[in-house]
């Protein structure tokens, strides 16, 4: 770590490197030096990400034009260069890193405490939005190519159903149904965006409570972290995501389906900390806002169900049916949204100007 760290310009001499944080992907570490600054040190997957090249210039473009808009250091990641001036470096075995600056006086929850925490990552990724609305998104190379292209979720989809490479489809044929029936509605945010209906935005693409820091004293948002997904995308991405995950009733694996249903208190609380946020939402992207959430939802059950089939190759799991599991969960988001879609969408046009 030492030999690292050393490749950047660190405001001292390191004296501790340790691991840090709950990060299932890259690797990540708090090290200090001996002036007493804090760094975050990572680790980037190479399983995870094919062009971490192209990941870094994503990175270093949006945090440099977020920290010229921002008026606290503290909302924008900053990251540190390395002695030739990258933005990360690589070593000697292959393994590619970076430092960012370790955010001062702050939070980061894995499970909103309050009401009030969930509004609050709202603002977060509403801000991070408005920040960016004027970020050239076409510059943006896509990390994960085609991530929230639902047809080609399906389309992989259906080559696992056919493959039935696990032995597994005679057992989740209800599920395979559910999701085919669905199929066509499932590609029209996809359609709307290829026919230009939409207007394509900077979307960090994983936006969970855990992905914002929180003002350790305030409790208010502060910024947005782990910038790997940040890619073109619809603003619905983002939002939907963020619904399909924070105002479920239940975690993602639940077994206990009866638990599972989508709050519409913490959706309308979502709402009223991401709309304002953003600022001047088409009237088409405020109207794509619930078919957002359905869709996110869906394509996660569809993904879920795709790596049962497979053998569960690309999730962890920590018992046989962890997939399944979690694909039922999804599904069963699905179909309460579809009960309750009047006032998803009511609350949303209680937004419009």
């Amino acid at each position: 770590m030492e030999q690292v760290l050393d490749l950047f310009r660190l405001n001292g001499r390191p004296v501790s490197c340790d691991p840090y944080g709950e990060g299932h992907i890259n690797l990540t570490f708090l090290a200090v030096t001996d002036t007493g600054k804090r760094y975050i040190l990572q680790r980037l997957s190479r399983a995870a990400f094919h062009d971490i090249p192209g990941l870094m210039g994503n990175v270093a473009a949006v945090t440099e034009f977020l920290a010229a808009r921002s008026p606290d250091p503290r909302s924008s990641l900053h990251l540190i260069p390395t002695l030739d001036g990258r933005s990360f470096c690589r070593d000697s075995e292959g393994e590619f890193w970076r430092v960012y600056d370790f955010v001062e006086d702050s939070l980061c929850l894995q499970t909103p405490e309050t009401p009030e925490d969930f509004y609050q990552s709202a603002v977060a990724f509403g801000q991070f939005q408005c920040r960016l609305r004027d970020f050239p998104a076409e510059t943006l190379c896509e990390t994960i190519p085609n991530f929230h292209n639902t047809p080609d979720r399906y389309r992989k989809f259906h080559l696992a159903v056919d493959a039935d490479a696990a032995g597994r489809l005679s057992s989740v044929l209800p599920e395979v149904r559910f999701l085919l029936e669905r199929e066509e509605k499932a590609g029209t945010l996809q359609r709307l965006r290829e026919g230009g209906e939409l207007p394509v935005r900077v979307t960090h693409n994983d936006t969970k409570l855990n992905n914002v820091m929180l003002d350790a004293v305030t409790r208010k948002a502060l910024c947005v972290i782990d910038l790997d997904t940040v890619m073109p995308g619809l603003v619905a991405y983002d939002f939907g995501d963020s619904i399909r995950f924070g105002a479920s009733t239940a975690p993602e694996d639940e077994k206990d389906l009866s638990r599972v249903e989508m709050s519409l208190d913490l959706y309308e609380t979502y709402a009223r900390g991401f709309i304002p946020a953003c600022g001047g939402l088409t009237a088409a992207e405020l109207e794509s806002l619930p078919l957002g959430a359905w869709t996110m939802t869906l394509e996660n059950g569809l993904r879920f169900l795709t790596d049962y089939l497979e053998g569960d190759h690309y999730y962890h799991i920590t018992r046989p049916e962890h997939n399944l599991d979690r694909c039922r969960t999804q599904l069963k988001l699905v179909s309460d949204m579809e009960q309750k879609w009047d006032p998803m969408t009511a609350i949303i046009r209680s937004f419009q100007p």
